[in-house]
């Protein structure tokens, strides 16, 4: 059950239903089993990200840019988005959170030709959001963009506010994904480490991320796992990658090129999984024909879940085939 949105009367609103759906279509179908980061202002990392494999790359104006280069950066990035052919990669833009020196002049920039969407950090109310989706909304108007199909990808959980009132975040029509960040919480709450010796989180973040995952798929939004920082362990990637897609994550943020095929694969259907799927829903078909939904299939019983998850394979399936890896 979603919660009600907490709203100053004030604030601006951003929930009619012809929004919502309009800004929910424009990216709800994007492949995002690696979101990844590229320092602003950095052709040469640019390049090389382009020749990876990852679905979408985040050009971030935030912690990658100190802030005596944050107006060069802003510059640079808002050329990119003009004039650099991204091919099938998502175009995300990370920006300064509005109340710092460099929000707005950085959204004021880059709407002039707008990237895909923004992901937007240390968010901790609605009303950030609501105000955020008013300023694009007014340069969407004022260079004659396509109405609402700029997104939203949230990193939601980075302060302790956000974390409490994450659930109300994709009351916003503009919100396509949420995703949770461990280290500036670990910093914002105060504490010394955010995994325990054997590399599990502690619990005050696996709820955070479990969090994560049920805010965003309450809502019909993706939910991306975070970071993982330890970028010389591929195999703890891997594990980890592996355990997000068991859970429900359709993807993985990525902080170094060497975790973009791994996190792919991970989030990538095996070929024995989806011939299964693909079985299945044919099986599936023939037995409704008969006036069956539950029945038996190679050995154990299926019913409408079953269903459901393999139509949810063979879609990321076709996802995947349609970019060529």
């Amino acid at each position: 059950m979603r919660l009600p949105a907490r709203r100053d009367d004030a604030a601006p609103t951003c929930t009619t239903e012809t929004r919502m759906t309009r800004a929910r279509t424009a990216g709800a179908d994007r492949l995002r089993r690696s979101l990844h980061f590229v320092p602003g202002a950095n052709e040469k990392m640019l390049q090389k990200s382009l020749d990876t494999r990852a679905d979408g790359l985040v050009l971030d104006l935030e912690d990658a840019v100190t802030p005596d280069r944050k107006a060069s950066a802003r510059e640079t990035v808002s050329n990119w988005l003009k004039d650099v052919n991204f091919g099938h990669q998502e175009r995300v833009v990370r920006i300064n959170p509005l109340r710092t020196p460099w929000g707005r002049d950085d959204l004021r920039s880059t709407m002039r030709h707008p990237p895909d969407a923004y992901l937007v950090p240390k968010v901790s109310t609605l009303a950030e959001l609501e105000e955020l989706d008013t300023l694009i909304l007014q340069y969407e108007k004022q260079y004659d963009h396509e109405f609402g199909k700029v997104g939203l990808i949230l990193v939601s959980t980075e302060t302790p506010r956000g974390a409490l009132n994450l659930p109300q975040f994709p009351e916003c029509p503009r919100v396509i994904s949420l995703s949770w960040g461990a280290e500036d919480l670990s910093a914002a709450i105060g504490a010394s480490r955010n995994r325990s010796p054997d590399g599990q989180y502690l619990e005050v973040f696996r709820y955070c991320r479990t969090m994560t995952l049920l805010s965003a798929t309450a809502a019909g939004v993706q939910p991306l796992d975070t970071v993982f920082v330890d970028i010389k362990d591929h195999a703890a990637l891997r594990q980890e990658s592996l355990e997000s897609a068991w859970m429900g994550f359709t993807g993985k943020i990525t902080i170094h090129p060497a975790q973009i095929d791994i996190v792919n694969e991970a989030f990538t259907p095996a070929s024995e999984v989806v011939a299964t799927a693909q079985r299945l829903v044919e099986a599936f078909a023939v037995e409704e024909k008969n006036g069956r939904m539950a029945f038996s299939f190679e050995g154990q019983m299926v019913d409408v879940p079953h269903l459901v998850r393999a139509q949810r394979v063979l879609a990321r399936h076709a996802a995947i085939v349609a970019i060529g890896h």
